[in-house]
């Protein structure tokens, strides 16, 4: 059976908002790249929100450091959907991504699920937006809806939601 490999994070001093996902997809561990599967809609979501001046292309996903943008997952192993992913594995990466936001200390931290920043922060009940007691005093935590194709809910409100981090750019 084929190795999936994690992809690289994109992590610098001084970022303005660091996105933090479940973990890479197949097709990211296939091509290196974050929110590759073409079902995902991360890049047309950030375009449309007013965060990116154009459409980047998950080929371009370091480019976003230019933008003060940073990228990483709390589970570095690609699998096909977040439901494999075990209990450990998510205990294991909820201390990694604490650790790299406080060496990096980003302005806001954007968790791309209610589900991820459930794993990263033991609560239950999470809104969308910024979050009211944060993990990690000093640091915006801010939740938005999983960009995946899978998500039903209606991309305008996607955006919006989205929207709110502009203020953190």
């Amino acid at each position: 059976m084929l190795q999936l490999e994690p992809i690289r994070d994109h992590l610098q001093d001084n970022l303005k908002i660091l996105f933090v996902g479940f973990n890479p997809s197949i097709r990211s561990s296939e091509t290196g790249f974050h929110y590759a599967n073409p079902n995902n809609r991360f890049w047309k979501i950030l375009y449309e929100a007013g965060l990116t001046p154009r459409k980047y292309r998950p080929e371009e996903n370091s480019g976003l450091l230019a933008l003060g943008f940073g990228l990483t997952n709390i589970v570095a192993r690609p699998t096909k959907e977040a439901a494999e992913i075990s209990k450990a594995e998510y205990t294991e990466g909820a201390e990694l991504l604490e650790k790299k936001i406080r060496q990096f200390r980003p302005k806001a931290v954007c968790f791309v699920g209610k589900g991820v920043y459930q794993q990263f922060s033991k609560k239950k009940t999470i809104s969308w937006g910024l979050q009211q007691d944060p993990v990690i005093s000093g640091i915006v935590e801010y939740v938005a809806p999983s960009s995946s194709g899978l998500v039903r809910i209606k991309m305008d409100d996607i955006v919006e939601i989205y929207s709110g981090l502009n203020s953190y750019k």
